[in-house]
């Protein structure tokens, strides 16, 4: 079996470890929910910018700025601003809620279950990167 098997089939063992012990991803703590609405306030000034394709959702739980030629240029420096902001608000996010379970070795699975969310739950017209390659919902 070659490495690149042996990494997916553990991965995939993991995934199915992380579903057995009931992660509680929707978990309510003060920082988890400090973070959501920082996020969700954040969400009001990226909306425009994922509609227009500008910004999307990566495979690895982040965002970035897929096409800085859809936004003007006295607002790049603004939407580069947002995306840092939101990726740094993920980061925080991934962390907290595996300490909130008790596992904070639990940060990268974690990552990856929201990961795949996010992009499930995008809605027609965003962009979405999967194996490395964009494309639209």
């Amino acid at each position: 079996m070659n490495t690149l098997i042996k990494f997916f089939v553990s991965l995939l063992a993991l995934t199915a470890a992380l579903n057995a012990l009931a992660v509680d991803l929707e978990v309510n703590t003060p920082g988890v929910n400090a973070i959501k609405q920082s996020m969700q306030t954040r969400h009001t000034q990226l909306a425009a910018h994922y509609a227009s394709g500008a910004v999307g959702l990566t495979a690895d739980g982040m965002i970035a700025v897929r096409d800085a030629g859809a936004v003007p240029l006295a607002q790049r420096q603004a939407v580069n601003a947002l995306v840092a902001a939101d990726n740094q608000d993920r980061i925080a996010l991934y962390a907290e809620i595996a300490n909130a379970n008790g596992h904070p070795e639990w940060q990268a699975e974690i990552r990856s279950t929201f990961a795949q969310r996010w992009i499930q739950r995008a809605q027609p017209g965003w962009w979405v990167q999967s194996g490395g390659s964009w494309s639209q919902k």
